[in-house]
């Protein structure tokens, strides 16, 4: 078992509180990033053995700083969630990283030639680095500090341990 952290909205908690168990929501997503999303999805359906097909939740390995702004939009009230769940139910990915997806970008490991073009497959094929953790810890550009983030489809009531709500900054 690991501790992850997600923050989530106080109607989202209530929300969660009466059906026992939090998803992600398309309502929730921009509409520019739903692509990004689902290309997210298959990679759990690929790599999670439990995963169901649910929008991903986002979770964070450390406690979020909620003196910081930029985790919802400004006062809205917000609940941070202090869950255990088991590894192997977590996709991790490197947070910096991930914006190369959601900006729908070639994934360059270093340099090369920024010119070239390339393929939808070939794009979509480079994303994959985002999950390889200790390779990006090679590279100057992402290594060796990375930030961790992580994704799940379906969080049980029972696994959150802790709730702190806040108004967002």
């Amino acid at each position: 078992m690991a501790t992850y952290w997600t923050i989530q909205t106080l109607d989202k908690w209530k929300e969660v509180q009466k059906i026992g168990y939090l998803t992600g929501d398309i309502n929730y997503i921009w509409e520019d990033f739903v692509g990004p999303y689902e290309w997210m999805m298959e990679q759990m359906k690929e790599r999670l053995p439990k995963y169901r097909g649910e929008y991903p939740i986002w979770l964070w390995i450390e406690r979020p700083d909620l003196r910081r702004s930029g985790h919802l939009a400004k006062n809205t009230q917000g609940v941070l969630l202090k869950i255990e769940l088991e590894e192997s139910d977590v996709l991790l990915s490197e947070f910096q990283a991930w914006h190369i997806v959601l900006n729908h970008s070639f994934f360059y490991l270093e340099f090369e030639d920024e010119d070239r073009a390339y393929t939808e497959d070939e794009m979509r094929k480079s994303w994959t680095y985002i999950f390889e953790i200790e390779t990006l810890k090679r590279y100057p550009d992402w290594g060796p500090d990375v930030t961790l983030q992580g994704v799940i489809g379906k969080i049980q009531l029972k696994q959150i341990h802790l709730e702190k709500t806040f108004i967002a900054r």
